[in-house]
């Protein structure tokens, strides 16, 4: 059987309309699946169904799964059998709120459930590229779990945007066996030209692996200005494939054969001295 996975990013504009944001992106998805018969897997970005800001948070949160959101991506899912990582939504728990993305098997259930767990916080001086704040963890709780998901024959791990910036996540799902990693992320656009692309080839280096992010197409007339740039990294750290800035959708095959000769010509996880790294505390 072909070890292989053909995935769709879907790079979408985001309104402040909700109902047209899900249906904008599910018609996409069905069109694609029309154009591509072998599409297996379609991800989207963080925060596609509503703008990616602390003024939208509580105003647009939903239950999962029985949310209108999360009840789109499930029928959609179905009608298409095809794996869905639904971006990321607002979820409401109680008086809690997460930033989490939900992950659809074909036929329909709810295979995983991922909550941000490290919530973004920043304050980029104004010397520095403009600059810029923001704070999610004045709205949003931080979840506590890694997310991992069996698509077809792969282990796939799920991380939401400033997930990617911390390898010790990454590290964890390279011990759980998976062979590729899927970040949604709403990137700002004062990081981007400096770490977007440069932590996902690190990630994908230091676990070799696929890395596979998918944005919201840029709208410079919002608020919060996502980078775009959606990208699939091979386990050579190499980007095989890259979206411009606006509305625009990437198909793409992988090939986890890749996977297995990287880390069969370099062997680094053999090569790990853990027995040296346990006499130094990390946790500091």
């Amino acid at each position: 059987m072909p070890n292989k996975l053909t995935i769709a990013l879907l790079q979408l504009s985001v309104g402040r309309e909700v109902a047209l944001n899900v249906r904008r992106a599910a018609d996409s998805v069905r069109k694609l699946k029309v154009d591509n018969p072998r599409l297996q897997l379609a991800i989207l970005p963080e925060s596609f169904n509503a703008p990616y800001g602390q003024e939208y948070f509580p105003k647009v949160a939903e239950e999962v799964p029985k949310g209108p959101t999360c009840q789109s991506l499930s029928q959609l899912a179905s009608e298409l059998s095809i794996y869905i990582i639904g971006g990321s939504i607002v979820e409401r728990e109680g008086d809690k709120l997460y930033n989490t993305c939900t992950v659809w098997g074909p036929d329909g259930a709810l295979i995983g459930r991922h909550r941000k767990i490290h919530l973004f916080t920043m304050s980029i001086e104004p010397a520095n590229f403009g600059g810029v704040e923001f704070d999610e963890a004045a709205f949003l709780s931080a979840g506590s779990e890694p997310t991992v998901v069996q698509i077809g024959q792969q282990k796939i791990g799920i991380g939401i945007c400033h997930d990617k910036r911390f390898e010790e996540l990454a590290r964890i799902y390279r011990n759980m066996g998976c062979t590729m990693l899927v970040y949604p992320s709403a990137f700002c656009i004062c990081q981007g030209p400096m770490h977007w692309e440069l932590l996902q080839r690190a990630r994908a280096t230091d676990n070799q692996l696929f890395v596979v992010t998918c944005s919201p197409a840029r709208d410079n007339m919002s608020g919060y200005v996502a980078y775009g740039h959606s990208m699939v990294v091979n386990p050579w750290a190499q980007v095989q494939r890259e979206a411009g800035e606006g509305c625009e959708f990437i198909v793409e095959e992988i090939d986890f054969d890749v996977v297995d000769q990287v880390r069969r010509q370099i062997p680094i996880y053999k090569q790990r001295r853990t027995d040296v790294y346990a006499k130094a505390r990390f946790d500091l």
